[in-house]
Order: C-alpha cells, then structure tokens, then sequence
C-alpha cells in the first residue's frame, strides 16, 4: 500500500502527526485509522465477493486486477500465440545499432557494415566515390590554412 514512500516521507509524516495531534491523542488517532482501513478492506472484498456471485460461473476466474488495461494487455500477449512472433522479430531488431549506424553514416565514420564492403564494393564497382567511407584525415603536424575572411 506505502510502497512509494520513502524513509525521509515517512518520518515527515509522523512529525507532522505528533505536531497535530500530540503525543497524548496520537495512539488513539492510529488506531482509529487502522480499525477504518480494516473495515474499508472488508467492505471491499465483500463487494467484491458480490460482483462475482452476481456474474454467475462463466466469470469464476475473473479477477479486478483485469480492469486496468496494462495488466489486461500483458496476460492477453502472453496467451496469443502469434504474438510470440512479433516478440521474436522484436528481439532480432536492435534500434540502437540501427541508430549508431545511420549517425555513423551521417558523420562519414566507418560501419561494421562499410567495413566488411557492402556499401564500399558497390562504390568501387561504379567507379564513383563513396561518400560515406572515412575520409583520411589531414596531417595534424600540418596547420591548416589560414582563411582571414573566416575570422
């Protein structure tokens, strides 16, 4: 129930309930509190013991848990078999290599893929250069010229 709570919540919450109600009154207050959380409780799975005997014994195994639409949807991915192929496919996809790969070509780096001469051979057999293999770089000894219109 307070699973997103941290410690630093928690003891802010206890001041802060001393502070209000004083430390006479406050064991009082917490079990006012937990007698009233006991009876939502119960008020709860009575109503809950309603529903399913109103639905009859077609909906035995269903479940509240159900109604949100995320935990609906993972319990129907994991029954339907030909969604287990798309979870294959899925695996076999990795966007981030497809990404480094397509900056890799955007900033003229080498790919494995340029490397093994998919892109490269292509080019050479065609006689025109390939503008997405490394180009060589300048001797960095060597200064580059001095352009006084750029500066």
């Amino acid at each position: 129930m307070f699973s997103d709570i941290g410690a630093l919540e928690l003891v802010t919450l206890v001041v802060l309930a001393v502070l209000v109600f004083g430390p006479d009154k406050l064991p009082k207050v917490i079990q006012d509190v937990s007698r009233f959380i006991r009876k939502v409780r119960e008020f709860s799975d009575s109503a809950k013991q309603d529903i399913r005997s109103e639905l009859g014994p077609d909906f035995k195994d269903f479940e509240f848990e159900d109604l949100n639409p995320k935990t609906f949807l993972r319990k129907q991915m994991e029954q339907n078999e030909d969604l287990r192929e798309l979870k294959e496919l899925r695996g076999s996809f990795d966007l981030k290599k497809e990404m480094n790969e397509v900056a890799d070509a955007v900033h003229g780096r080498e790919t494995p893929s340029a490397v093994n001469g998919s892109a490269g051979a292509v080019a050479a057999a065609n006689g025109t250069p390939d503008l997405l293999k490394k180009q060589d770089k300048p001797d960095t000894s060597e200064r580059p010229p001095y352009d006084s219109d750029a500066t």
